[in-house]
Order: structure tokens, then C-alpha cells, then sequence
């Protein structure tokens, strides 16, 4: 019986596909890349962050490279685009909420400007100049009243023209229903008196006499206001000279703010370049 002929088992040979697997990976990554550089000329940090975090978590589970900004400089130009686009984007943000407390801000602003220059007028009618400053501050409208134009040397007892000073002072105040404190200062000059042991009991002693003349006003809510003494230890001048010690000598009158501070330059007074104020006779 005739042997038949073994059959050998003929295997089909296949070129190893593995590479792909990389490559395709490769290709994966350089469309991430391009797509990021496209994103990141576009200059929209915002969606460029989110479409980071995006690819990051498709491709890597979220961490990677994409995870650090590109260590490309921008150009100047291309920078201020994008704070420009940036601020855009800032206020189109705002909630209702802020433009209306935004713009209560601007409203107290102008207020208290209103006052400021009402007081200004005040203080060059009667050539007060040299004796009142007003400055519009963070905390709200400051009224500095030099002491000589309200007590004798070493005295509390208000001159008659101070009590008008403050008498005139309230009537302006009314219309403006904020809170109110008067703080007395004097320079480092050592008293002892009877009735002023101490420079602190001068100070303390001045402000108050100063509030309970403007609180003769019974327009006036005397719950808002409050007096205080500092002393000799809030100079604004140095105490080594008679011209230093005399701005030390002061009464301020400040007439605060019921919502936070603005920033400096988001009320911008075209016609006063400089908000603090002191009138020339």
C-alpha cells in the first residue's frame, strides 16, 4: 500500500502589526498637540484650560504634559489682547448683584463729593483756607480742622466763630445720614493742668466738644456719631518744629463710607485731579 505523501501544515505568514499600536497613539498625541496650538492662538485662556483638562483626562487620566501652560512667550501685542479680552469676558461676568453694588459705590461717591465741594465753598467764602482741609479717602470724606481755628492754646472751650464753624458743618450733614467720628490730636508737647493731666484727656475733651456743638442740630441722629482722643500719637508732621506741631493740633471730622472703598481709578473725577482739597483765601 502506497504511502501517501505527508501533508505540511502550510502557515499563512503575517507581518507583525504591533507598531501600530504606538503609532496610532502618536498620531493621537500630534492632533492633541495642533489642536492645542490652535486653541492657544486663539488667546481665550479660559476655554484653553478647560480643553487642556479635556485631553488630559481623555488621553492620560489627567495628567501629562498638556497640564503646564506652553513655555512659548507671547508678544506684547498678543498679551494685551488678551487682558483686554480678558476684561471683556470680567464683565460680562458680573452678576446683577455687583453692577447694583458697583453703582451704589459710584452713587455714596458722588455724594460725598457733593459734600466735599459744598464744604469747599464753605471754607473760601470765609477765607478758611489756611485752618480747613477736606480729602476724600478710602473710608470716606475727612474734614481737617487746624485746633487755633477752634480753641485757645491748652483749652477745650470752643471759640464763638467754631461754634458756627460747626454749627454750619451740621447743617450740611443732614442730608448726608452716615456715620460720623470726631478725633482730637495735639502735638508731643508735655500738659499738666487740672483738668488736662495729660495731653490724652486735652485730645478726648476737644472732640467731644466739638461733636456735642454739631449735635445741637436736632436733625442730626447722635446714635451715628462718636468721639475719640489720640493724643499726641497720630502726628502728621514731625513734632521737632512750631510749624510741625501746629499741623499735629487738629480736630478731623470723618464722615464715613457704608460700602467698601472703590478702587482709585474705577471713579475717576475728570475735573479734580486730586481729591484732597484745601481752598486759598
Amino acid at each position: 500500500m502506497a504511502k501517501r505523501p505527508k501533508r505540511h501544515a502550510q502557515h499563512e505568514e503575517h507581518m507583525d502589526e504591533s507598531w501600530l499600536i504606538p503609532y496610532a497613539d502618536l498620531l493621537t498625541l500630534l492632533l492633541a498637540l495642533f489642536i492645542v496650538l490652535f486653541a492657544s492662538s486663539e488667546m481665550n485662556a479660559k476655554k484653553f484650560d478647560q480643553m487642556v483638562r479635556s485631553f488630559n483626562i481623555a488621553l492620560n487620566g489627567g495628567v501629562g504634559v498638556l497640564d503646564q501652560p506652553s513655555p512659548v512667550p507671547l508678544d506684547p501685542e498678543m498679551q494685551q489682547q488678551t487682558l483686554h479680552k480678558g476684561a471683556n469676558e470680567a464683565e460680562e461676568e458680573k452678576t446683577e448683584e455687583e453692577k447694583r453694588l458697583e453703582e451704589a459705590i459710584r452713587k455714596e461717591t458722588e455724594e460725598l463729593r457733593q459734600l466735599q465741594r459744598q464744604l469747599d465753598g464753605y471754607i473760601m467764602t470765609n477765607q478758611l483756607g489756611d485752618k480747613l482741609q477736606t480729602q476724600l479717602t478710602d473710608e470716606g470724606l475727612l474734614i481737617t480742622i487746624m485746633d487755633n481755628a477752634l480753641f485757645d492754646s491748652g483749652k477745650a472751650d470752643m471759640k464763638p466763630e467754631a461754634r458756627k464753624l460747626a454749627a454750619e458743618m451740621a447743617v450740611m450733614l443732614v442730608p448726608h445720614p452716615k456715620k460720623v467720628t470726631v478725633t482730637g490730636h495735639t502735638d508731643n508737647v508735655p500738659i499738666n493742668r487740672p483738668e488736662f493731666p495729660s495731653n490724652w484727656d486735652l485730645s478726648v475733651k476737644r472732640s467731644v466738644n466739638f461733636l456735642k456743638v454739631l449735635l445741637e442740630n436736632p436733625n442730626l441722629d447722635p446714635t451715628k456719631f462718636s468721639a475719640t482722643g489720640m493724643g499726641e500719637y497720630h502726628p502728621v508732621a514731625p513734632n521737632t518744629t512750631p510749624e510741625g506741631r501746629a499741623k499735629n493740633r487738629r480736630v478731623e471730622v470723618a464722615i464715613l463710607r457704608d460700602l467698601a472703598a472703590p478702587p482709585a481709578t474705577t471713579f475717576s473725577d475728570e475735573n479734580n485731579d486730586n481729591d484732597t482739597t484745601q481752598p486759598q483765601p
